[in-house]
């Protein structure tokens, strides 16, 4: 009985943070995305694809984002090419919240929670947006490669970090368990 309490009291945890982050990062894309007259990104997206593009500069190439006019995504291009859209779905942010909620469900005490959630949710966030730069230098490179790197090799990597993260806060910093 002990054992169903625990798996119970996880899942409560785990479904109850991640749906009041949904709600709230729901709440934040209402107020903050524009496509009634024009469209306009949130900031969290524009964020990423500025600093995305500022990777792919930094690695030596000719490159801008623009502001699509015809959806809720960024442009980038290189040489005056379009190569990749940055859309909400790729500023990481639903792969943080997923990572917060598995952190809480397994959290015991508040500050080492809260630290590793700043740190990880931190470290996602800059290795996406060095992920996305990447990515769009490899699509220019090699156009013929596109599944492979956009819908396998590029998830694989952020999801692979994710666990990586998980498992080191089961194995040393979660002491619930």
């Amino acid at each position: 009985m002990q054992n169903n309490k625990i798996v119970i009291f996880f899942l409560i945890k785990f479904f109850g943070t991640y749906a009041l982050l949904f709600l709230l990062y729901s709440f934040f894309l209402s107020k903050n995305q524009n496509t009634i007259d024009v469209f306009e990104c949130d900031s969290i997206t524009e964020h990423v694809a500025k600093k995305s593009n500022f990777v792919i500069r930094i690695l030596g190439y000719n490159s801008e984002i623009i502001q699509s006019t015809n959806e809720l995504s960024y442009q980038v291009i290189i040489d005056n090419k379009p190569i990749a859209r940055v859309i909400e779905g790729c500023n990481a942010m639903s792969i943080i919240i997923l990572f917060i909620s598995f952190i809480v469900a397994f959290s015991k005490r508040f500050k080492p929670t809260l630290v590793f959630i700043l740190v990880g949710s931190l470290l996602i966030y800059f290795i996406n947006i060095f992920r996305i730069g990447v990515i769009t230098i490899a699509l220019y490179k090699f156009p013929q490669h596109q599944y492979l790197l956009h819908d396998i090799l590029f998830p694989a990597l952020i999801y692979g970090f994710t666990f990586l993260l998980w498992i080191l806060w089961v194995s040393k910093f979660s002491k619930q368990y």
